[in-house]
């Protein structure tokens, strides 16, 4: 009886076509989450890029006589608005009160509910 049999592997067995897909695939992996990575780290510029650009859409149809307000929103604040909507949209229930009440509810009596005279009756027997 052998016990631990050796493993061995055979590469013979890998074609062209395995080792393509393989390394491409690795690849693609690989630049996706170069690319999340970028996105990112620079989501505060791209989110200032969108709002320069709403601004300007403000500036052509206002007066050029208004004061323009600057609109910047740092870190902190953008961590706390996602925040408030992370919690605002994973709240899948209203607020419980937390009170239980008890309403004892009065039965007629019947036989067929009462298990007693059942089990008791087995007991005399024997």
């Amino acid at each position: 009886m052998v016990l631990c049999e050796q493993i061995s592997i055979n590469f013979s067995n890998i074609d062209n076509p395995a080792l393509i897909i393989t390394v491409v695939g690795l690849v693609a992996v690989i630049i996706a989450l170069a690319v999340l990575a970028f996105v990112i780290g620079r989501i505060t510029n791209i989110q200032n890029f969108f709002v320069k650009i709403k601004l300007r859409k403000r500036e052509t149809k206002s007066d050029p006589t208004e004061e323009k307000p600057l609109i910047s929103i740092s870190a902190d604040e953008n961590a706390a608005i996602c925040t408030a909507l992370y919690l605002y949209f994973t709240e899948m229930h209203d607020e419980e009160k937390y009170v239980m009440t008890v309403k004892k509810v009065s039965r007629n009596y019947s036989p067929w509910s009462s298990k007693i005279y059942g089990v008791m009756s087995l007991s005399k027997r024997r």
